[in-house]
Formats: C-alpha cells, structure tokens, sequence
C-alpha cells in the first residue's frame, strides 16, 4: 500500500471558503480520486471521513475531502461562520461540488488530473453526490453511505413556523450552537424542480452504484435507502443493509478506533471503488 501525504488548499465557494484536503499515495502520477461529500451539520474533519480518507488513500486512490462553504465550519473543524450554514441550500452544495471537481480534473489541487472519478456522500452528502453524478458523465463510480432521498425532510407545520418566523433554529449536538437557519432553504425546496428531485437522479444512474445504509438508522429510515437502490439500474447498483447499525455506523467524533461496523463499510466502499475505478483507467 502507498504512503499517503496530505496538502490543504482553498477554492472561492458559493457562501465563501471552501478549505480543501487532499490526500494521495502519489502526486505526479495520474491515478483515480474520489471525491467525500459530508452531510446537513457535517464537515471534512468529522468522526469517520479522515481515516476513510487514509484508507482510499493507501489503497492507491486520491482522496478529496472538503468542507461545504456553507457547513459554517473552518478548516480548523471549529464552527466559525454560523451564518454561511443559516444561508446554506442544496443548490451551494451542488455548485460547491462543481467547483471542487473542476479544481481537481484541471490539477489544481497539488496532484495531476485524475484517471477515473467516484464519489461517496454521507446522508445529505449522499444525495448531492447522487443529483451531481446523475448530471456528470466522469463520475465512474458513486458510493452513498445513509443517503436522503428527498431534499424535503420537514412536515408542514414545521414549515409554516419557518417562514412565519423568517427563520428555523437547528442545534448543532457537538457544539451546543443554536443556528438560525434562514428561509432560503425553505424558499429552494417549495420551488422544487427537477435540479433537486434526488429519485429521478437516482434513476438516470447508470455508473456502479453502491448504496449502504444502516438497519437502525435513526436520522434517514432505512427505507428511503432501499427507495433509493430500487430506483438505480439494476445491473450495476448493489444494495448494503448494515445490520445492528445507525446513522454514522457507530462512529463518533472525534473518531475512536475501533469502530468495528464503520470499519466493515469502509472495507466494503474502498473494494467497490477499486474494482470500478481502476478497471476503468
């Protein structure tokens, strides 16, 4: 296995920073990358997505993590910004990822353009990797860990209260910070549209697809992951129920090894990618 290194960098995203971790066993030699999208209150730091990223990257393949410019967090891990995460909206996510993507086949990032391309995106994450690899023909391979499967998550009297008060509040657990959340998110999923139908996504999907999805998940039902895999192609998705598992597979964060359930799915992604990506070089 490689040795991997790590460089940081800073691309201008739609809600400001977007701050940038690139680890590769090798960096002038083309090789595949795989792109990490983090979820609702996640960032590139959090519990179990640096030694995912160790590992793809030991097994050969660049691995790019980033922080959302509207997470509200620097690239520190500490939640500095809380209003670019009140004005965050799926729609910065997906140009975020665009821009990061583009940095990255231009080699712009500190390694040369990528032989093949995947993506893997956790809960909210998920469903922006699954809405960007349905519209990008160089994604070659999608994992999605817990992934959402609609980008309307809240009943109506939760959204009545939103836009009568102009704002929605949300606790981040880590921090204790109640964030304000503005009604651009809200304005964005009542104007829905086919950019944000993650389904339809789903079922334009023709790449190698592996969706996982913990059995107990307490945060995205299981069955909108099952939802999710019956939408793909049925020759090149493949469905993994993690049993005695939720939401983030037993991590925390920060990350305490071991974690024997989230170690299995790293296990089960890292082979899935290396056996799409690398026969597609």
């Amino acid at each position: 296995m490689a040795s991997a290194t790590l460089s940081r960098h800073q691309l201008d995203g739609t809600l400001g920073p977007i701050d940038v971790d690139v680890r590769a066993g090798g960096r002038s030699s083309p090789r595949p990358a795989v792109l990490i999208v983090h979820g609702f209150k996640g960032f590139k730091d959090w519990g179990f997505f640096p030694p995912f990223a160790e590992r793809l990257a030991r097994a050969g393949v660049t691995a790019v993590s980033f922080n959302m410019s509207g997470s509200g967090v620097d690239a520190a891990g500490n939640a500095t910004w809380p209003e670019r995460f009140a004005r965050n909206t799926y729609g910065a996510e997906l140009a975020d990822l665009d821009m990061v993507v583009e940095a990255l086949v231009a080699g712009g990032l500190g390694v040369a353009p990528p032989t093949s391309l995947g993506l893997v995106g956790h809960s909210r994450g998920g469903g922006i990797a699954i809405l960007h690899a349905a519209r990008d023909p160089r994604i070659r391979a999608l994992v999605t860990w817990a992934a959402i499967g609609a980008t309307d998550r809240w009943d109506a009297g939760t959204k009545q209260s939103w836009r009568e008060r102009g704002h929605l509040d949300v606790t981040n657990a880590r921090t204790g910070q109640v964030i304000p959340v503005t009604t651009d998110l809200l304005e964005e999923i009542e104007r829905g549209g086919p950019a944000l139908d993650i389904r339809a996504a789903a079922g334009r999907l023709t790449m190698p697809w592996l969706v996982v999805h913990g059995v107990e998940d307490e945060s995205v039902p299981v069955a909108e992951g099952q939802d999710l895999a019956a939408m793909g192609n049925p020759a090149s998705t493949r469905w993994l129920p993690v049993d005695h598992a939720g939401h983030t597979f037993g991590a925390g964060h920060p990350w305490k090894p071991p974690v024997p359930v989230a170690e299995r799915v790293f296990d089960a992604s890292v082979r899935f990618l290396g056996e799409a990506l690398f026969s597609r070089t």
